[in-house]
């Protein structure tokens, strides 16, 4: 899944210059820890997981990115839990809380937070890490996915084809 959504964590990270690192060290741990049957539909309508997707996002997000009404009906609010489970959709809405979150915290927005580059910037993502997760162990878990090169290897390396031995 994290491969497949390479192109999305890249090109939504770009537009609000969140770190492509985070989102992708969020969802490898995330879907590490994924329950079984929550990505299931019939899981989803009802009502049994409070967060669903690869990123393990809740209807809450939705309301607070302007997806979703307040005051949102049971159909809508149903309508939105399946919208969750769509990986592209979770992919973009996770991208979303962070800049969201950023806004919030008054981070830098002309530049990407390194966590290697500047102990601040390290301490603004596990912030930002901490906050979508709400565990204390949770930020430096992800702090080190983050520096972990098989994950930097998923993110931005691309396949060359091999030329034929025969000539």
């Amino acid at each position: 899944m994290l491969f497949r959504s390479r192109p999305l964590i890249l090109q939504h990270s770009a537009r609000h210059r969140i770190n492509p690192m985070l989102v992708a060290a969020v969802l490898f741990d995330e879907m590490q820890h994924a329950k079984p049957g929550e990505d299931s539909p019939l899981a989803v309508r009802s009502g049994l997981f409070q967060t669903q997707g690869p990123a393990q996002l809740s209807v809450g997000e939705m309301v607070k990115q302007g997806l979703l009404p307040e005051n949102a009906s049971e159909e809508q609010i149903q309508e939105a839990r399946l919208q969750l489970l769509d990986p592209d959709h979770n992919v973009e809405l996770l991208v979303g809380k962070f800049a969201r979150l950023s806004v919030s915290l008054h981070l830098p927005k002309h530049r990407l937070l390194m966590a290697s580059g500047h102990p601040r910037d390290a301490k603004a993502l596990a912030t930002l890490a901490y906050l979508h997760n709400g565990k204390l162990d949770y930020p430096a878990r992800i702090l080190r996915y983050m520096q972990d090169p098989s994950l930097h290897a998923v993110l931005y390396s691309k396949r060359k084809s091999q030329p034929s031995p025969l000539i």
